[in-house]
């Protein structure tokens, strides 16, 4: 049985293989939830979660609804959790005793996250529930701000959710940010103004927006999309938690400049990319989009020249060298473990996470939002989201040791998320347990074939034959 503290030990993961990567309906994952709650002892009579829900409880499941669509050519299956995922952990939970269950997410700011509903069909799924189960509080956007951009104008609307639904966190120099952050705001996310993220994280400040319905969680069952991510290599356990934060200007995702200039947006140093990171930096200070139509003739002929070039990893962080956006990363896993509804962060874990991962249909190539579909036919639970990410990142053909969101997470700082190393890693497996490197050392498992241009390094993966 899971509780509060024992997260920082729990180094086991199990997995369950489907004979094929084909979904199944919400009623079949039922019987594969109650097979994880009998090996965590989360489960009791035939309830998959009975033993770790309190009378009463608040439990929020936090899956990932990142985008309406998939921005490449190919299966929308692997860019979010299965609706079926959603739909499976949501009733087994309201047999328990439960007081409340709700699901949420932050989806990207250019979501749809009405049509994603309608297209899943979960919205008709969730008004049915609600309707019959007054228990059931439906799916929430966490989102304050959502956007559109056409022809390269950003429009957003804002204060979409009530501030009072938000908990301002400022974790100062105990975030993991502290060490790369500079007098000068370096901070940069795509699409923002960098004026936002200087007010929100510079030296000794650095703070969040965190939505209070996680915060006033008992439970969070978290249900992430096995991944990779062009930033941070891999998505999964660890990464979901980036969708608890309301507003992006809270949110670090690279250093503006090349890593021989202090910066990690890419690697070595270009002056056609410092040009094209002043004129987009001009162009997001802009708040309703006007100076976009200005710079637009010149940032056409130097984009278009970087990829002539040959050039892969553009000027969004896309590579393996970006430092910042673990940090952000793991700092809202912190919050999420340790953080309390006042803004203010316990020494004590102040909730029970369970993880419950979808690698049915895992992502591989250019991920987040234009994955190709990996067919891994995977379930992958656990009790410890850098033990998930540690094994989810072998099951992609990437080397965690060299992927930091993932090797961060066993470091020793204040709020830990991890008291084990990862060679103590065991995995359950048809009701055998194994080291890492006796689960992967031979075994016929599928083979990514593309992984983001800025990861290659990370690719060979150890202990495989």
């Amino acid at each position: 049985m899971s509780n509060n503290g024992s997260f920082l030990t729990a180094h086991t993961v199990a997995i369950q293989q489907f004979g094929t990567a084909q979904y199944t309906q919400p009623e079949d994952l039922t019987k594969r939830l109650r097979a994880f709650g009998e090996e965590f002892g989360w489960a009791a009579g035939t309830n998959a979660f009975a033993n770790v829900i309190p009378e009463g409880a608040h439990v929020l499941v936090k899956p990932n609804l990142v985008l309406h669509e998939n921005n490449g050519p190919w299966s929308f299956d692997a860019v979010i959790t299965h609706p079926s995922f959603v739909q499976a952990v949501v009733s087994e939970l309201l047999n328990t005793k439960a007081g409340r269950v709700s699901v949420g997410d932050s989806p990207i700011q250019s979501c749809d996250f009405q049509h994603l509903m309608r297209r899943t069909r979960l919205d008709s799924w969730s008004g049915d529930l609600k309707a019959r189960e007054p228990r059931f509080e439906g799916i929430h956007d966490f989102r304050r701000t959502i956007a559109t951009v056409k022809g390269g104008i950003r429009r957003a609307k804002e204060d979409m959710v009530e501030r009072e639904r938000y908990s301002l966190f400022d974790l100062g120099r105990d975030s993991l940010l502290e060490p790369i952050t500079s007098s000068e705001p370096r901070f940069r996310i795509t699409g923002y103004d960098p004026k936002f993220l200087a007010q929100t994280h510079q030296p000794g400040r650095h703070q969040y927006l965190i939505a209070k319905e996680v915060l006033e969680a008992d439970v969070v069952v978290s249900l992430p999309k096995l991944k990779m991510h062009k930033k941070a290599g891999v998505t999964n356990a660890l990464k979901n938690f980036v969708g608890i934060n309301g507003n992006k200007e809270y949110l670090p995702h690279h250093r503006i400049g090349g890593s021989t200039d202090s910066g990690d947006c890419y690697p070595g140093k270009s002056r056609v990319k410092e040009l094209l990171e002043s004129l987009y930096d001009y162009q997001n200070g802009s708040l309703t989009g006007g100076r976009s139509r200005l710079v637009a003739p010149v940032l056409r002929p130097l984009s278009k020249y970087l990829s002539l070039a040959g050039d892969e990893t553009g000027i969004e962080g896309a590579w393996s060298g970006n430092d910042t956006v673990w940090r952000m990363s793991l700092d809202l896993n912190r919050i999420l473990v340790y953080g309390r509804p006042d803004g203010s962060m316990a020494d004590t874990p102040q909730r029970t996470v369970l993880h419950i991962c979808d690698a049915v249909v895992a992502g591989q190539g250019n991920g987040p939002l234009a994955p190709e579909p990996f067919d891994l036919g995977m379930i992958i639970a656990g009790e410890n989201a850098a033990a998930i990410d540690y094994v989810g990142a072998h099951l992609l053909g990437m080397n965690p040791d060299e992927i930091p969101i993932i090797r961060g997470a066993f470091d020793s700082f204040r709020w830990p998320l991890t008291d084990f190393r990862p060679k103590e890693i065991s995995i359950r497996h048809d009701s055998k347990e194994f080291s890492i490197e006796a689960f992967f050392d031979g075994r016929p498992l599928p083979k990514a074939k593309h992984v983001p241009p800025g990861w290659s390094a990370v690719v060979p993966r150890l202990g495989r034959n």
